[in-house]
């Protein structure tokens, strides 16, 4: 039988501050909760804010479902600059179409219900975390060396282009700003759409803002959603250098606990859930199959509160567990 956790188990919906990876986040939770056993649903680009999914301890096995789910951002495309990282962290690249045209809202509606909805083709940027021969794409950019990432298919639900403003870039350019929504499948690069945007009307584009507001049920408007913030620190790595760099942290450590949804609030978010016995909780925990008839993968919960398993059809009349959790997951308090 699977032993319990060491220390409480849960989901946290962190509200990521713009200038830290989502690795700072992580790490920020481990210093708050004092556990090592910390992991994200999906990374966030340093310069984007917004939800990002952290699962502490056996809720870390819950990751690997919430990662594919939909995902909802709100973002500013500008166009009429180009950058190196398709956002602004890039450095603005010389335009090769100087005094090109800039779309109307209304030319650029049109090209999206034409060609950015439903299943599409696109290509990340470079400077991404996609592994290439098992090194970051980003690494490789950086160091300079030339990097090709093959173009993948997603999905994008829904595409609305809100409103725009004629705006003046700070190296003099004229640019129009404009501000989107997007809900889309897993593994989209919203860098990538506003980059391709940019490259339909010949004019450049790049992110100036990128938020995540949803995945799937886990949401931006959550009441349990807990803020960090962006801190400045200076140290001496191990070359004897002076370096400084961003970290998050959160006003409040005692508030991160608190905020943690519990293993069945987390599951329920999920998926699917299904009622079991304390004879089957007993059987699932052993690796064994139960009598019943599900239609996708489930989570089995005991008690209402004791997430149990991720279960899935073993057959038509069987049902077999895929993920196995300890006991002791109805509390995300230790005792």
């Amino acid at each position: 039988m699977s032993k319990a956790a060491d220390g409480p188990s849960g989901v946290l919906i962190v509200d990521k501050p713009q200038g830290v990876t989502s690795h700072d986040v992580v790490a920020a939770v481990r210093h708050a909760l004092h556990t090592k056993r910390v992991g994200h649903a999906g990374t966030l680009d340093p310069m984007a804010t917004g939800v990002l999914v952290i699962g502490v301890e056996q809720a870390t096995k819950l990751l690997q479902y919430i990662v594919d789910h939909t995902k909802t951002y709100g973002a500013t495309i500008r166009f009429g600059q180009r950058t190196t990282t398709d956002d602004a962290d890039g450095e603005v690249l010389a335009s090769e179409n100087a005094g090109a045209p800039l779309p109307t809202l209304e030319q650029i509606r049109a090209r999206v219900e034409s060609a950015y909805l439903g299943a599409i083709e696109q290509t990340p940027n470079t400077f991404s975390a996609i592994k290439v021969n098992g090194k970051r794409a980003y690494d490789l950019a950086r160091a300079g060396e030339s990097v090709h990432l093959a173009s993948r298919l997603v999905t994008i639900h829904a595409f609305d282009v809100i409103d725009g403003a004629r705006n003046t870039a700070p190296n003099g350019e004229a640019v129009f700003d404009v501000n989107v929504r997007v809900t889309c499948s897993a593994g989209t690069y919203i860098r990538a759409l506003g980059r391709d945007l940019g490259e339909d009307f010949g004019c450049g584009a790049h992110l100036t803002r990128l938020r995540r507001l949803a995945v799937g049920e886990f949401r931006a408007d959550n009441p349990h959603i807990v803020h960090a913030h962006a801190q400045t620190r200076t140290f001496t790595n191990r070359d004897g250098e002076q370096v400084t760099r961003n970290r998050a942290v959160f006003d409040d450590e005692n508030a991160v606990r608190d905020a943690m949804l519990t293993m069945a609030q987390a599951a329920q978010l999920t998926m699917p859930t299904i009622d079991v016995t304390g004879e089957q909780t007993d059987e699932l925990r052993f690796g064994r199959r139960i009598p019943g008839a599900i239609g996708t993968v489930s989570a089995a919960i005991a008690g209402g509160t004791d997430v149990v398993a991720i279960v899935a059809p073993a057959n038509s009349h069987e049902i077999k567990p895929v993920t196995v959790f300890g006991a002791n997951t109805a509390s995300n308090t230790e005792e």
